[in-house]
């Protein structure tokens, strides 16, 4: 069928707001999307709430409404554009249950707006547990036995019938959200309430536990002509039991027979033909790896998480060619580099993903892993071997492991880490290692884990090299060997007792250093140019060097993780961009296959690799670039610039003086003492009692963290000294190398700037004011353009105080500061830092100036005015501007949901209006946040924030809202004329607070502790674990409060009687 002549106006629906379950891979799926619909001539119209990403670019789409993704607001964007069909597949779960409703609702109908690529009823079909169930047992598939149940009580009595264990699978969620596995009515019963509440239908599928089987995942892809073919096949480390997406997956299979290649090939075919899915769609399947009987887990009928994975495994642009199909293409119409669409690729390499955890982040939460997804990011690597593949995405993780090696495992006994073992964990892959050098059997760890002993034997291959290779110290061929393998310089010198310098010469002296090979999705069979490499130690080098242009370096950000999100992609894509327009071979080095750097399209070249000095030297030594830029991918990239520059790198931009200069403490405070800025009072400490005393003299509460952090990790305020030796003990290691920083806590407004300078002049696009006082990580706070309430003199320090510091610093390019400004108006440095931001993104939105883009120039040499900008502030926008944080705290056990200035956001949304009240509204609602207008709001506050939250809790009041609170809030808000009902603390026995959570009746938690209680056990914790629990909006600042009641106030009618 040719491609849709009637069509001119399409919408695309984003995924929104990043979270765990739905992050950076959809950005990149409809970014991708967008960009093939403009190819094909159509107008784009796109609806997303991400102000973080690149899909959201005003360069992406013809039109961008970065509105709520709610019914209502989509719903008024269609009724205004009109568009002719909307593309529901690429938005993830978000984007397609929009769609869904959409349809039902009848807007698409009302506006003649046709639903294009997979039906409605198709969509239906593989969503609802019950109608896939049914297909699959007409079309002879076979489905685990299972039962619908909208009740605790229905529930178990299913479960009853099909025998535990069961699985629960609640309807319509994300990221296995509220699912997960019972042994016995007891933990049915717990898991079951939840699971009905996070469902948006109230269904859950209760389904026999298929624990211990291999997983497998077909990407498969279909057109409307029929024709279909497989994309790759992937298969789990872990089996059955881990979310696909917290699991390593190695693409293709690996254990599989030929059989049991097609027989599940033939399954997924028959299946996509069967659900008349048109473009891409994932099936799952659990194979049992003592026979060949295998159940169909589910199907994606949308582009997915592991789309994005396949994508970048296989070289198969999936979401571009389902854009395509969606409009009326054929697969065998539409043309890749090297191939038609309708050719399946072929894979001569091994992928392994890697998932990355956040568990470093929140040391209090089980790193035990289930069907409920918990990892908030994943590493790609590529390899000749399995050991190659598994090796490079170890050290691409980023947690400081770089091998299989891990202090943890060895402190650990046998009997511990065989215990530890039994359970799914993030670090599990190190322990089975442990256990292999200290002679563990392979039959006896697959008893213990499931795990495929094929991946079992690999794991004891890299333990026997690392024998062999101590055994023989300096030994060339066992050098060799191991480097075919995977192995790191810095693995090699552990091994041999010697320095990375050392190995590394060595090496290259007797010429073992890596080629580069193409990912060119047809296994070289026909002659293709994709500038897509990795490396390996073999023979032939595949990367071209003949373009005959000056080559630039851009260094990717690694990971997505907590504090470090998909807004660094979003500044490397524009750096790419602009060092292509200016003439440049724009080269990037990243590992992330979630995100839009990763796309081959993006750069002229691409090298998937590890972000390590010694991965990105032997790209480095191939390119010979004229520079590198290190300030654009976060704090990844700039802690790889001063070990490049010491290689002999030149670095362009910010180069290592500057790093120091604004990170290295001492040195920053004499530079601001030069420079008369001040700065809350503080020290660098190296020792516990040298903390004490600091601490003394500054005068309590302090705020202490690490130095060299990023997204405020194990950052923490302490009010006395048995918190402080607690968290100086405990909490962080300090010592002559890792020291700590112990700064007065000073309580006033937060102000953040994002700026450029070129060495000359300084640039200042947007100020932007915090909703929250200090003390709350900036990253987790709203943030509002133009500054709502600061004087102009404020302003005017701010400006002149970053001037300054980004001249005497030596930024060229981009830099940050986060400001303090006190009760009297004074303002003083929190921080610099030397590189792009997190906020880059939404500031280059709401301002209109790419910020990324002029750091870039400047940083290739034209100066701000040569760009033609000429003041120090540009002139605010008339128009409000927010920035309000995304949470994941209900997928991760055992998280405590209060903020602090630890970072725990995943993901942000934005609003925007010309009134700032409305602009809130809509900021908050995107955020996913519920705002009810009336209900209960529960309160219990700490002592000290009494007064404070006194005139807040009589505005729920006058709105008609009912009061309840603990004995002691209670008492007070009685005192005051509030009518208030008490309920009973947990801490003294009571349900009271339980029962109030669970029975649905209370709108808001408002919990405030004393920033001395660090108890994990305190009523408090255990309040805002029930509310997550429940998914009661929570708020843990009064500044928080205060904002939300501003908005309930315009927007709530109240009553009164008529003569009042």
């Amino acid at each position: 069928m040719p491609k849709r002549q009637d069509l001119k106006k399409v919408m695309v629906i984003g995924s929104g707001p990043i979270v765990i379950g739905q992050a950076a891979e959809f950005d990149y799926a409809g970014t991708q999307a967008c960009l093939a619909l403009r190819e094909e001539g159509y107008e784009v119209v796109l609806c997303n709430s991400n102000p973080a990403t690149i899909m959201t670019d005003t360069t992406v789409a013809d039109k961008v409404y970065m509105e709520p993704l709610t019914l209502e607001y989509v719903a008024k964007i269609i009724r205004y554009e009109r568009p002719d069909a909307i593309i529901p597949g690429l938005g993830g779960q978000t984007g397609l249950n929009l769609a869904i409703q959409l349809e039902k609702k009848g807007v698409l109908r009302e506006c003649g707006t046709e639903l294009l690529g997979t039906k409605s009823t198709s969509i239906e079909r593989a969503e609802d547990r019950e109608l896939f169930k049914k297909l699959c047992e007409e079309i002879g598939e076979p489905v685990c036995p299972s039962e619908i149940a909208k009740s605790v009580e229905d529930g178990l009595a299913a479960a009853e019938r099909i025998g535990y264990p069961v699985v629960l699978r609640p309807a319509f969620t994300l990221g296995g959200t509220g699912g997960g596995f019972a042994a016995n009515e007891e933990e049915f019963r717990i898991l079951m309430a939840g699971a009905l509440e996070l469902s948006p239908v109230h269904e859950v599928l209760v389904e026999k536990s298929v624990k211990g089987y291999k997983e497998i995942e077909y990407e498969v892809m279909r057109d409307a002509n029929d024709t279909a073919i497989v994309v790759c096949n992937m298969e789990n480390l872990d089996p059955v039991g881990v979310h696909t997406g917290d699991s390593v997956v190695v693409c293709p299979s690996q254990t599989l027979t030929n059989r049991e290649y097609q027989m599940l090939r033939n399954s997924a075919l028959k299946l996509i033909r069967s659900l008349e899915i048109e473009g891409g769609c994932n099936v799952q399947f659990a194979l049992d790896p003592d026979s060949f009987q295998y159940y169909v887990i589910e199907v994606n009928p949308r582009v997915s998480r592991s789309s994005a994975l396949a994508s970048k495994a296989s070289g198969f642009p999936i979401a571009r060619v389902s854009a395509k199909i969606a409009v009326g293409l054929r697969l065998d119409e539409i043309m890749l580099p090297n191939t038609p669409a309708s050719f399946e690729p072929a894979l001569d390499y091994v992928v392994t993903k890697m998932p990355r955890f956040p568990f470093d982040k929140f040391a209090s939460a089980s790193n035990r892993l289930s069907t409920q997804m918990k990892a908030t990011g994943e590493v790609m690597s590529v390899g000749r071997t399995l050991e190659e593949s598994l090796l490079k995405a170890v050290r691409s993780l980023e947690i400081g492991a770089y091998h299989l090696f891990s202090a943890k495992a060895e402190a650990m006994t046998d009997s511990e880490l065989w215990d530890y073992i039994a359970n799914a964990t993030d670090d599990r892959l190190f322990m089975l290692a442990e256990l292999l050098r200290r002679g563990a059997e392979v039959d006896k760890l697959f008893e213990v884990t499931k795990i495929d002993r094929f991946f079992l034997r690999k794991l004891r291959h890299i333990v026997e090299l690392e024998r062999a290779l101590a055994a023989a110290p300096n030994d060339l061929p066992e050098l060799a060997e191991c480097k075919k393998y995977g192995f790191s310089d810095r693995a090699v010198a552990k091994l041999w007792n010697t320095t990375e310098e050392k190995v590394c010469r060595m090496r290259k002296e007797a010429g073992i250093v890596p080629v580069f090979k193409a990912i060119d999705s047809c296994a070289s069979e026909f002659d293709a140019y994709i500038p897509y490499y990795y490396s390996t130690y073999a023979e032939e080098n595949e990367a071209r060097r003949d373009t005959g242009k000056p080559k630039i370096v851009v260094l990717g950000a690694g990971p997505i993780r907590i504090g470090q999100g998909v807004e660094f992609d979003y500044s490397t894509v524009h750096a790419v961009q602009t060092i292509k327009k200016s003439g440049y071979e724009a080269i990037i080095i990243n590992n992330n296959p979630e995100t839009v750097s990763t796309d081959y399209t993006t750069s002229d070249k691409l090298y998937f690799e590890p972000l390590t000095a010694e991965d990105v030297m032997h790209i480095i030594e191939l390119e010979k670039p004229e520079g590198v830029i290190a300030s654009l991918g976060g704090q990844t990239a700039i802690n790889l610039a001063e070990k490049l520059a010491a290689r002999g790198v030149k670095i362009i931009g910010t180069d290592c003086e500057a790093i120091e200069r604004a990170e290295n403490r001492d040195v920053f405070e004499r530079l601001l003492a030069d420079l008369g800025i001040p700065e809350p009072k503080g020290r660098a400490v190296t020792n516990v009692e040298d903390g004490v005393k600091a601490a003394e003299e500054i005068g309590y509460p302090v705020l202490v963290r690490p130095s060299f952090v990023l997204g405020g990790r194990a950052m923490r305020i302490v009010a006395d000294e048995a918190g402080l030796r607690h968290y100086l003990q405990s909490a962080v290691e300090v010592d002559r190398d890792r020291p700590v920083l112990v700064d007065r806590y000073i309580v006033g407004k937060e102000v953040e700037v994002d700026a450029i300078c070129d060495g000359r002049d300084v640039f200042v696009p947007g100020i932007m004011e915090l909703v929250e006082r200090t003390g709350i990580h900036s990253g987790d706070s709203i943030s509002v353009y133009p500054p709502f309430s600061i004087s102009d003199r404020v302003k005017g320090v701010i400006l002149q105080y970053t001037k300054r510091l980004g001249l005497a610093i030596g930024i060229v390019g981009l830099f940050n500061i986060q400001f303090i400004v006190d009760r009297n108006d004074e303002v003083f440095i929190i921080e610099v830092n030397p590189r792009s931001s997190r906020t880059v993104p939404f500031l280059s939105k709401a301002t209109g100036y790419s910020l990324a883009d002029i750091a870039t120039e400047v940083i290739l040499g034209k100066s701000l005015k040569e760009q033609g900008i000429f003041d120090l502030y540009a002139p605010e926008k008339k128009r409000h501007y927010v920035k309000v944080p995304v949470f994941s705290f209900s997928k991760i056990t055992g998280v405590d949901a209060s903020l602090s200035p630890e970072m725990k956001s995943t993901g942000e949304a934005i609003g925007y209006d010309d009134k700032l009240n409305r602009a809130l509204y809509k900021a908050l609602q995107a955020s996913g946040m519920k705002l009810h207008n009336y209900g209960t709001v529960f309160v219990t506050v700490c002592d000290r924030d009494k007064e404070e939250a006194l005139p807040l809790v009589r505005r729920f009041y006058n709105l008609g809202f009912n009061i309840e609170a603990t004995e002691g809030t209670a008492r007070f808000l009685r005192q005051n004329g509030i009518r208030t009902r008490i309920l009973g603390k947990l801490g003294e026995g009571s349900h009271d607070i339980e029962d109030a959570l669970r029975q649905g009746h209370i709108a808001y938690v408002i919990n405030t502790g004393d920033v001395a209680s660090e108890e994990q056990k305190s009523d408090g914790h255990r309040i805002r674990q029930l509310a997550t629990e429940n998914t009661i909006t929570m708020f843990t600042s009064l500044d928080t409060v205060r904002v939300l009641l501003d908005v309930l106030e315009e927007t709530t009618l109240g009553v009164s009687t008529i003569n009042s």
